[in-house]
Parts: C-alpha cells; structure tokens; sequence
C-alpha cells in the first residue's frame, strides 16, 4: 500500500492515484488527450499500485484541486493575483508552494513543438536549414530522436552537422527564441497544406503483404520483368514464403507449432530444396520424416492449394512478427545483434 506522507508518492505516482480515484471512464476519456508515451507511463504506474489509501486519495484530490484553482487564477488576472488569492484561501508559504509548482511545469523547453512532431514530418522540414539550425534543434531533442534523424539527413551534410553539435555552446535566449518562433511559424504553414502520404513502396508492400499468394506472385513477376530495380524494393519490404530461409532456428521451431503438419506438407511440395531443408532441420528426425513421408504419398496437388498452404504460414509468421514473438529480418533492415 503507498504510503500517505507527500514526501513519498513521486509525480507519476499522485497521477496514477489520480486516475484510478476518478474511475476507468474517466480515465479513458482523459487518455485521449494524452500522447502515446503519458498514456503508457500512466498505464505502468496504475498497475503498479495496489491499494490506494482514503488518506492518500483525499491527499491528491486535494493537490489536484488546489493546482486547479491557481491555474484559474493565473488566468483570470495572472501570477501575482492568483498568490494573492490563495494566501488567503491556504496561507501565504502552501501559496507559494503551489505557485512554483504550477509556474515550474508550465515552462516548456526550447523546440518542444518539434518533439511534437512527426519523425519523418521533422525529417522533411529540417532538411532544407542551414546545418547550424538543424544542429540546434538536434540538441533539445532526446538522444534516440536525434540519432534517428541524423542518420537519415543526406550524408553530404551529417559530418557537418555532428561537428556542429559537438562545437555548440551556449546559445543567447533571445536568439534561441527568436529561431524557435520562426521555425515554428514554417512548421505551422507546412502543416496546414494538408499534405496527405498516398501510395508509395511501403503503400504496395503492405497491400501485397494481404493479397493471396496467387496475385502475390503474379505482381511480383511482372514488375521484375518491367522494373526489377522497384520490383526488389518492394521485395524488401515484404516477407514471402521462400524468405523463411532468412528465419533463425529459434523463430522457425516457433512458428512450426503453429502449423498444421498437413498444409506444411502442401506448401513444401513447390518450394526449393533450401527451403525444405530450413524446416526439416528444425523437426525432430521423427517428425521429419513424417512430413516427408506425408510429401511423398501426398501425389499431384493443384498449385492454388499450394499458393493458399504457404499464404496460411506467412500468415501465422507476419502475425507472430506483430506480436513480438520472432523476429524478421527485411533487406534493408540494419544487422541484428545478440
């Protein structure tokens, strides 16, 4: 059970206690205000806790409230009135106390419009400032965001921009304000423009990733022919019955106990040595040679019941994929490591 003392509940901890206080409806409805990292924080820390004291409750409805009501009184006539009001509704030092903390979390850092934004919304507008800029916004980004963004800037100017960022010291507030308003400003006019992704490789990927194995195979073939160079870009970001060869042996016994033995028997019957061989291996020697018993007596199948086997396991392997259990490797993902 947490604890009543102030002293002892962090931020996430009252908000959590907050949440759970008011109720699952409410709470839901508050969530969707929130950007995706609050909600999951949030979720973490209601979790977490177990039992919520009536002390503990009355403590952080009351904070709540009070914040509340300096925040209305900020508002209405601004700091200096709403101290003034609350001294003499909760006495002049728990005034101050909950002036600070308000006026505290009201400060945003520099470029917080920009950690806003979409990563590749962000990518699409820095790309045409002056590195000096883009090395500034780097820096009031969190590592893992900037690191991204670096890498995917043209390499002409990444070199330029590091170096930047290593030689960068202070910056004078006015300056600093003065860039951050005006590239806010162009991010607001990019942004109303409406722009709308439409198509795409990652478009006809995916669209080709839901069809059956059939129209798969026959789209595939005919863009090798018209254009192999496209044709491999899509391949790349698609996963295909005969990539299972490119599956660890960890991700293939997992999704072998998945499978029917009998529609896996069906959709080896067309595939090449390599890719039996990648399955076999991964059987125990019994029930390898069950499965190849079963492929030899099976006899002439009908190509389309071996399209739909393979369509069937492809599906079991992308939702795997989706729920983290394995792990696929694409042409242009980077190395993986142990």
């Amino acid at each position: 059970m947490l604890q009543s003392k102030k002293t002892q509940l962090t931020g996430r901890q009252k908000a959590g206690i907050f949440l759970i206080t008011l109720g699952s409806e409410v709470a839901a409805d508050i969530f969707k205000h929130l950007r995706d990292e609050e909600v999951e924080t949030l979720t973490f820390e209601m979790a977490r806790i177990d039992k919520v004291s009536s002390d503990d409750k009355e403590l952080i409805l009351t904070e709540f409230n009070e914040l509340m009501m300096a925040q209305e009184f900020i508002t209405t006539g601004g700091v200096d009135y709403a101290r003034e009001v609350l001294e003499k509704a909760v006495g002049t030092q728990k005034a101050i106390d909950i002036i600070n903390r308000l006026t505290s979390s009201l400060q945003t850092k520099p470029f917080d419009f920009v950690r806003r934004t979409d990563p590749q919304h962000l990518l699409n507008f820095i790309q045409s400032e002056h590195p000096q800029t883009i090395a500034l916004i780097l820096c009031y980004l969190d590592p893992q965001k900037a690191a991204m963004t670096l890498s995917r800037l043209p390499h002409q100017i990444q070199a330029d921009v590091a170096k930047r960022i290593a030689m960068m010291e202070r910056v004078s507030p006015d300056v600093l304000h003065e860039i951050e308003r005006v590239l806010e400003q162009k991010l607001s006019i990019l942004a109303s423009e409406d722009y709308t992704t439409t198509g795409g490789i990652d478009a006809v990927a995916e669209v080709l990733n839901l069809v059956d194995r059939g129209t798969e195979k026959t789209i595939i073939e005919a863009l090798e022919e018209e254009d192999p160079e496209l044709a491999e870009e899509i391949k790349k970001r698609m996963f295909i019955f005969e990539d299972i060869i490119l599956l660890d042996d960890r991700a293939i016994q997992r999704i072998l106990r998945e499978v029917d033995n009998q529609e896996l028997a069906k959709a080896l019957k067309s595939v090449d040595a390599e890719v039996q061989e990648k399955i076999l291996k991964n059987m125990s020697r019994r029930a390898a040679s069950l499965l190849r018993e079963d492929m030899d007596f099976m006899g002439p199948i009908r190509l389309k019941d071996v399209e739909d086997c393979q369509q069937k396991i492809v599906n079991i392997i992308r939702k795997l994929e989706d729920a983290g259990e394995i792990v696929v490797a694409r042409g242009g993902d980077e190395e993986l490591v142990a």
